[in-house]
């Protein structure tokens, strides 16, 4: 799951990093000066690294969700019907970060009785 968030957010991050003009041209259709593209562009490529890297994937994931809300509230401006793409790879992200760290299963056990098992898991490591 973490994998397909990873690529999406990339193919996004990437084109407005290279200042592709379809990249430029997205983005000054939703209102933003077109100098602006390249700088959320490399936000949103600091982020994803952030959320790939193991130790800072927390950070990234909470730094995502505040990119991806600001994407969902600019659609929602807009008019788009497409807001909710954001809000669906934001739970994405979430969920790939849920599944694949554990102290985060700890601290929200889906289950109720389910943290002890994570906690005698966390403290054999």
């Amino acid at each position: 799951m973490s994998g397909a968030v990873v690529l999406f957010l990339l193919f996004n991050a990437i084109p407005r990093v290279l200042d592709l003009p379809w990249a430029v041209a997205v983005i000054a259709d939703f209102g933003f000066p077109k100098y602006l593209v390249s700088w959320l562009g490399l936000a949103l490529l600091t982020c994803t690294t952030l959320y790939v890297i193991p130790r800072t994937a927390i950070l990234g994931a909470i730094l995502l969700t505040g990119y991806l809300g600001g994407a969902a509230a600019t659609n929602v401006r807009m008019e788009d019907p497409w807001f909710l793409l954001p809000v669906f790879v934001g739970v994405m992200v979430w969920g790939g970060l849920y599944l694949r760290n554990d102290r985060l299963r700890v601290l929200l056990p889906l289950q109720p009785g389910q943290e002890a098992t994570y906690e005698r898991k966390l403290y054999r490591e």
